[in-house]
């Protein structure tokens, strides 16, 4: 399918290696990916989910830390309407304060209605936000875990 057509249908994702733009700054980065679908959040509601990057709003993005630039990667696509978003290892890499502060916003989101897909190695993380775990084998889905099954598990 079309990468057009996929994000019409609400789908966002955020890679893994963020893809930010390195020569606009964060206000930039958040004004490039157009609206596509109805309800994409405003570059002011991001801000007020992410407050650091209200602060470094007129920071290039190499000048950002890590966990500022996967900041700016999941705000980009809450600007795009996306409802079903996947979040490829968002945790990779930052302090532990970044990954609490990235949990609390995913599961904000969670609260609002979007279906989250996340893939995530750092088990304590996704045990925090996850209403299911599903266990990977060479590329199959090998087992199924609901999150209150989790501890027996």
């Amino acid at each position: 399918m079309q990468s057009n057509k996929i994000a019409k249908l609400g789908i966002g994702y955020v890679p893994e290696e963020r893809g930010i733009f390195s020569s606009l700054n964060v206000e930039e980065n958040l004004m490039l990916p157009p609206t596509i679908k109805p309800g994409g959040m405003t570059v002011e509601a991001i801000y007020d989910l992410f407050p650091n990057l209200k602060e470094r709003r007129r920071s290039q993005g190499t000048r950002l830390s890590g966990g500022e630039q996967q900041m700016l990667a999941i705000g980009r696509i809450l600007r795009t309407g996306a409802d079903f978003i996947l979040l490829d290892e968002p945790t990779e890499g930052l302090a532990p304060v970044i990954i609490q502060q990235i949990g609390k916003v995913v599961r904000e989101l969670k609260q609002r209605g979007m279906t989250i897909l996340l893939v995530e190695q750092n088990f304590r993380f996704a045990a925090t936000i996850a209403d299911r775990h599903y266990v990977m084998e060479e590329g199959n889905i090998v087992d199924m875990i609901p999150n209150d099954q989790l501890e027996a598990n």
